[in-house]
């Protein structure tokens, strides 16, 4: 069974950085994707960023060019680097991870609160 741990998260002004941690048990290489998601309140879970084993990594529009998703299988971790945050970043971030057999394994993390002050 994969667990998956977040931390990092907290509050800071805009314009500010934060990186958030996902900590996996287990080996991260077992893992097809890791992803993180958002969900502000009253809205729903929105994608922000996945990445690949292989390393390839998406984004939302909303964060491109601020956020930057990677991983350090060594430390069977997944990051999640914020900066130039914006109020409209507030949310709590949960940790992803999918493995993909026969069928599709999707485990989730219990999430981080990021709030960002204007």
């Amino acid at each position: 069974q994969v667990q998956l741990v977040e931390s990092g998260g907290g509050l800071v002004q805009a314009g500010g950085s934060l990186r958030l941690s996902c900590v996996v048990s287990g080996s991260i290489l077992s893992l097809d994707t890791m992803a993180w998601y958002r969900q502000a309140p009253g809205k729903q879970r929105e994608l922000v960023a996945t990445i690949t084993r292989a390393g390839t990594t998406n984004y939302a529009d909303s964060v491109k060019g601020r956020f930057t998703i990677s991983r350090d299988n060594a430390k069977n971790t997944v990051y999640l680097q914020m900066n130039s945050l914006k109020p409209e970043d507030t949310a709590v971030y949960l940790c992803n991870a999918q493995r993909r057999t026969s069928i599709t394994y999707v485990y989730w993390g219990q999430g981080t609160q990021v709030t960002v002050s204007s």
